[in-house]
């Protein structure tokens, strides 16, 4: 038995184009226990992407170190998906962010145990967290694990200079390189 179009309870499909996918929870793929969530593309031209997610104050783990973790299993994913969490303070502002898109699940994978690891900055006022989904492709996840870790598990926290170049390049716009 499969339910669609039907978020778990405590948890919201959202994201840039959530209408081009569906989720819900699935007895007949599971890692352990009886159900396993998931979220799939409706068909091949699936824009944008999609994730079913939660949100939660960060009061309770402020100055912490936490793990989201889970088992995933991907079929025929052509753009990208993964784990992901945000610590966000009142005005907006990002404080951390990991999705894993410089470790993305892409393909056909049977069940993997994946994780993303972020500092809570005691200025911090929200924490979302979930899994996408971007492009063609379905995605299982099941034994989802979200606790305090300590300092000897390292922080997956993605650097937003990650790929930048030192210094501007072809301001004249003259040369190739």
């Amino acid at each position: 038995m499969v339910t669609k179009n039907e978020a778990p309870a405590g948890w919201l499909m959202t994201g840039e184009t959530p209408s081009d996918y569906e989720t819900g929870l699935d007895n007949t793929v599971v890692h352990s226990g009886n159900y396993a969530a998931y979220l799939r593309s409706k068909d091949e031209k699936a824009r944008g992407f999609a994730t079913l997610m939660q949100q939660i104050k960060s009061d309770r783990y402020r100055g912490e170190r936490i793990q989201l973790s889970a088992f995933v299993k991907s079929m025929d994913v052509n753009g990208s998906a993964g784990l992901w969490m945000r610590i966000d303070h009142s005005s907006g502002e990002v404080l951390a962010f990991d999705n894993m898109m410089n470790r993305p699940i892409k393909g056909t994978n049977q069940w993997n145990h994946y994780s993303v690891v972020l500092d809570v900055p005691v200025k911090s006022d929200v924490i979302s967290f979930g899994i996408l989904l971007n492009g063609h492709g379905h995605i299982w996840m099941d034994e989802l694990r979200f606790e305090m870790v300590d300092e000897s598990v390292p922080v997956t926290q993605q650097d937003p200079a990650e790929g930048l170049s030192d210094e501007p390049v072809n301001l004249n716009f003259e040369g190739n390189d």
